[in-house]
């Protein structure tokens, strides 16, 4: 998948504000909605929350992938934001986060949910890749490293 589909300069931020995993989570939809990417953001909201309740998306090596299905969008939204203090989000490792990747996604169409993930994990799963992420000074510099533009 190419990422350039999905992810645009809006929808990338390397100052995420808060430091609680709710706190992300709504900051990241909130951000998304002022975008225009999310009509409904009590939907997304509780989407995105209520998949979080079931299991934590807080994965190893500081990355955590919040996310969520709902109606109330037609097509696969996404995001990725950097908090570079860490955030507690019962990763596996126990680690705090700092690299957040959101997807909400139409709650009958997996695949490009599933093709955005396998992307994006291929690159995260770079140390390399990582240091570059948690070294970006701006949303564009975000931007370039994922998309390679």
């Amino acid at each position: 998948m190419n990422l350039k589909k999905v992810l645009s300069p809006e929808t990338v931020w390397v100052d995420l504000k808060a430091d609680t995993k709710d706190g992300i989570i709504e900051e990241m939809i909130d951000r998304l909605v002022a975008a225009g990417k999310i009509k409904d953001r009590d939907a997304a909201l509780e989407a995105v929350k209520e998949r979080e309740s079931k299991m934590s998306t807080g994965m190893q090596n500081g990355v955590a992938i919040p996310h969520g299905k709902t109606d109330a969008v037609k097509s696969l939204v996404a995001a990725v934001g950097l908090n570079k203090d860490g955030v507690d989000f019962d990763s596996m490792d126990g680690a705090p986060c700092t690299i957040f990747i959101m997807t909400v996604s139409p709650t009958k169409r997996t695949g490009p949910h599933i093709q955005f993930l396998a992307e994006v994990s291929r690159l995260i799963s770079q140390p390399a890749e990582r240091e570059k992420l948690l070294a970006a000074k701006t949303h564009g510099d975000i931007y370039e490293i994922l998309t390679g533009k």
